[in-house]
């Protein structure tokens, strides 16, 4: 008799264009992800040319564990003709994102080519795409996996975090001119073929998860789209002694970061001595971030670090016991959970990304408004806690319960095969998300609904 797939580990076919274990951002969350699913399944990647060479270092097999798709001639015009047309480094993003939407399909064609007929003759039990993220990108092989019996699960997807209307300025800065009309994505007849025929779709947002038709929510989960793996941050913090309190900045020093609000909201504690700040990262914004410290007199007590290695910014995040990120429009927010598993307690703006990571027992939010609202309410938070810094113990020790609980990769695994299993076997929908985190993903979810002037034009 043949095993069901609930009697034997089930074998999943991952697609991962972007995965690499030795980058960040989205290669990394291909990698670490479709490696943990190898807890809960057989899974065989399949991802870009680029990749191999770093996989192979990581101990996989090609031909074994991991298959190369080869469309580098595609991929490196895209890359070129984004850079063009982003108009500056590390600008217009929504712009990148449109450019590898349009040429990602050759790589679902190739992958077809490569696995159709194995699919066909159900050598795997589930297709599962992890990358792109963005859920602008449309799939070539949903239907035709549906026509051959095997289930199509998307995501996590994750994007399209409005702009606050505050900020157009740094949303103009960003070369950001596209996200004004992103929504366009939503009249392409092949993203409703795509939602259509997957049959499970994976949100690693509130905000993504708000853009599925509401005929596609039975389908949805929200599970976030980042994770921690314990390995890479081992240890924690230095507990608050004598001194100054000690915070840290870890990111792209770009407008929509909110390094500069930070510095502004901070330079009474800084000037007093009460309060101490590394600054981790490079961008644009360095050389004013360095004259706004010199002109407000607290040079001395800002370290701006510039680019660090992403292996060793947690020796500097250590020396730390909060964790300031105002960032005004961020998707995930790993960033934010990093700090947290090193027992660094968050202090962000409510919204986006981080708003679904941190709670009042983990952190402190920031309530979303004008700049000078912003900065003004992170000051006096700021000056709060650094007039009883016993109040960060609690936090701490939270903020690490809840990664070590809810946000390691082998967490995120064993929720996405919930899924699997709900696709497979028809068992009730799971509910990936448990305790004040459930709690907490609705409770934004119902501030993005009511929320009107955050959306959009």
């Amino acid at each position: 008799m043949t095993p069901t797939p609930s009697q034997r580990r089930l074998r999943v076919l991952v697609l991962a264009e972007a995965a690499n274990p030795e980058w960040v951002s989205v290669p990394l969350v291909g990698w670490t992800l479709a490696q943990a699913l190898r807890e809960v399944a057989n899974v065989h990647l399949v991802t870009q040319v680029r990749n191999p060479d770093a996989i192979l270092r990581a101990g996989l097999t090609e031909g074994e564990d991991f298959t190369v798709i080869d469309t580098e001639t595609t991929a490196a015009f895209a890359y070129k003709l984004a850079e063009r047309l982003r108009m500056g480094k590390n600008r217009g993003w929504t712009t990148v994102r449109l450019i590898e939407s349009l040429v990602y399909p050759f790589f679902e064609r190739k992958v077809w080519q490569k696995f159709g007929a194995r699919i066909k003759a159900g050598e795997f039990d589930i297709v599962h795409r992890v990358t792109p993220l963005t859920p602008t990108a449309n799939s070539l092989i949903a239907g035709k996996c549906k026509r051959a019996g095997v289930p199509f699960v998307m995501g996590p997807l994750n994007g399209g975090v409005p702009w606050p209307r505050d900020f157009r300025g740094a949303q103009l800065r960003e070369r950001e001119f596209l996200s004004f009309v992103r929504a366009a994505f939503k009249l392409n007849p092949a993203r409703g073929r795509t939602l259509k025929n997957a049959q499970a779709i994976i949100a690693g947002s509130q905000q993504t998860r708000s853009e599925i038709p509401a005929r596609y929510q039975d389908k949805t989960f929200f599970v976030p789209e980042i994770a921690i793996d314990p390995s890479r941050f081992d240890g924690s913090n230095a507990p608050y002694g004598d001194g100054p309190l000690r915070s840290c900045f870890i990111g792209r020093l770009v407008p929509y970061k909110g390094a500069d609000m930070l510095i502004e909201a901070a330079v009474p504690l800084l000037a007093d001595g009460k309060l101490a700040l590394d600054i981790l990262g490079d961008g644009p914004e360095l050389p004013a971030l360095k004259a706004q410290a010199a002109a407000a007199g607290v040079s001395d007590a800002i370290r701006f670090h510039g680019w660090v290695d992403h292996a060793k910014v947690q020796d500097i995040a250590k020396g730390a016991q909060l964790f300031t990120f105002p960032s005004i429009r961020e998707f995930g927010g790993g960033v934010v959970l990093e700090a947290m598993s090193l027992g660094l307690v968050p202090v962000i703006c409510d919204y986006a990304g981080p708003a679904e990571l941190v709670s009042d027992h983990t952190g402190y939010k920031i309530a979303m408004g004008p700049r000078d609202r912003i900065v003004q309410a992170l000051r006096q938070k700021l000056t709060e806690i650094c007039a009883d810094p016993t109040q960060l113990t609690a936090k701490s020790q939270a903020a690490r319960q809840s990664v070590q609980e809810h946000f390691t990769w082998s967490a995120k695994a064993q929720q996405i095969s919930q899924i699997y299993r709900w696709v497979l076997e028809g068992i009730p929908k799971p509910e990936p998300m448990s305790g004040h985190q459930a709690s907490l993903s609705r409770a934004i979810a119902q501030r993005l609904r009511a929320s009107r002037d955050l959306k959009p034009n």
